[in-house]
């Protein structure tokens, strides 16, 4: 495997790593309600409602990055996005994981390794730039307002035009 650090898995529980790290264990507890600038969540898919969504623009709560596919509801989306919570959806903030596959099976088929360090550094050039081109979308097609840059629109723009380039170059469309 590309990169890989090898680490002992140790397969605990969460409610152990208090007694190593500190904190409260808050079971069958969304953490939500505490104050924070910014909230990850990636347990799973609709976790995130719009009560939720609530909390965290109460809470101050300034980005919301999707760390898991689909976490938040269409309505918390809304909501966040009405609220102007910078928001990054799944399919830009999650692409890492998939860029890194590709580079593995690419090296792979040509039997080119690299380093950790050479993967992380292509890493970050592709994560930059899915930044960038949901932020130049989203300000070429009137989505950023005051400074706040509307990512889900952006990252769709980009998407749906990859997709129609892909579709004229192939003769599907005009």
């Amino acid at each position: 495997m590309i990169g890989s650090k090898k680490q002992k898995q140790q397969n605990k529980p969460l409610a152990e790593y208090i007694d190593v790290y500190g904190g409260e264990w808050l079971a069958k507890q969304k953490p939500w309600q505490f104050e924070a600038d910014i909230a990850i969540p990636c347990a799973t898919q609709n976790e995130v409602n719009e009560a939720d969504a609530k909390l965290l623009v109460e809470n101050g709560v300034k980005y919301v990055v999707e760390g898991a596919n689909m976490p938040l509801t269409a309505e918390a989306i809304d909501y966040i996005r009405l609220h102007r919570v910078h928001y990054a959806p799944g399919k830009a903030a999650n692409a890492g994981g998939v860029a890194v596959s590709a580079l593995e099976m690419s090296q792979n088929s040509v039997r080119q390794y690299q380093t950790f360090e050479q993967v992380d550094e292509r890493l970050k050039v592709i994560m930059k730039d899915i930044h960038d081109s949901a932020a130049n979308a989203s300000e070429q097609y009137g989505q950023t307002d005051n400074g706040y840059v509307d990512y889900m629109a952006g990252a769709n723009m980009v998407g749906f035009k990859r997709v129609a380039d892909a579709l004229v170059a192939f003769g599907i469309l005009n």
